[in-house]
């Protein structure tokens, strides 16, 4: 069975929505790139779709020097009239680390920069990676996570990772076992999982044969394979458990939820600026 998403999109899209008529001003968020490929220069016209949508003051800007990357983000991270930075990644030449350090944290809308991931260690999900609050919020949406045996594959800085850090929280209180492309017998974790969160990048890592009967699989992956996006987790798996779609599941989430830190962002900026 596929899982709909489509409730949780529009409860999020009225949320968002609604704070943008509260607010008073227009959102803005600026998307910085350097040398973007093409499923980077694809992405950034679907967000640019989606901004639009809500009437947020969306900007692209492809820089040609790694030493503008770091002006720029400076630049905008002072600027009171941007809300909300989108750094695009990986970063051919550029130490991802050090860029990232030059965004606001206020401004880090992806929930990338190193202090809004350490704030995850405490609980406190003030910019949380968005990929890796998608995963949370369907999962909230359709299960009782607390004492589920969650398996995560994938150990990425922007969902495997966090997302183990997130479903451990208290009031969440999951027992998370996080593997990876190294990890040995994987079906024998994962025949045993209420939860799989699949998130390596791997077409077709997960098949039906390792994975336990009404189980809940969370598809995470987008490779292309012979022109069509596919996700981690094989067609067959959702004969036997709950699965999202790819594309059409936590990628659509994950968009939303940019949007609704964008607005986030300018309601703690425009609060500030008027104390």
């Amino acid at each position: 069975m596929l899982i709909d998403v489509k409730p949780l999109a529009n409860t999020l899209t009225e949320k968002i929505n609604e704070k943008i008529n509260s607010l008073g001003i227009t959102p803005k968020l600026a998307a910085v790139t350097y040398k973007p490929d093409n499923s980077t220069v694809s992405y950034l016209k679907s967000q640019q779709k989606i901004a639009k949508k809500f009437n947020i003051d969306y900007e692209i800007l492809e820089l040609n020097s790694p030493e503008s990357i770091f002006n720029v983000l400076n630049e905008l991270s002072n600027d009171m009239h941007t809300h909300g930075i989108f750094l695009t990644h990986p970063l051919p030449e550029i130490d991802e680390m050090e860029a990232l350090n030059s965004i606001s944290p206020s401004k880090d809308v992806e929930g990338r920069h190193p202090y809004n991931l350490g704030m995850l260690i405490y609980g406190k999900e003030i910019f949380a990676p968005c990929t890796a609050e998608a995963v949370v919020k369907i999962l909230e949406e359709i299960i009782e996570i607390t004492g589920k045996n969650v398996v995560i594959i994938g150990r990425s800085s922007t969902v495997g990772k966090p997302l183990s850090i997130m479903l451990l929280r208290k009031d969440r209180s999951a027992t998370v076992t996080v593997c990876h492309t190294r990890t040995k017998n994987l079906e024998v974790l994962t025949k045993n999982a209420d939860i799989v969160v699949a998130a390596a990048g791997k077409a077709n890592l997960v098949t039906k044969d390792m994975i336990k009967e009404n189980s809940i699989v969370i598809d995470v992956g987008i490779n292309v394979i012979d022109n069509k996006i596919v996700g981690d987790v094989s067609n067959d798996v959702s004969e036997i458990a709950s699965v999202t779609p790819v594309p059409g599941g936590v990628g659509k989430i994950t968009t939303l939820l940019l949007m609704g830190h964008v607005v986030k962002a300018a309601e703690i900026i425009h609060k500030n600026l008027n104390k």
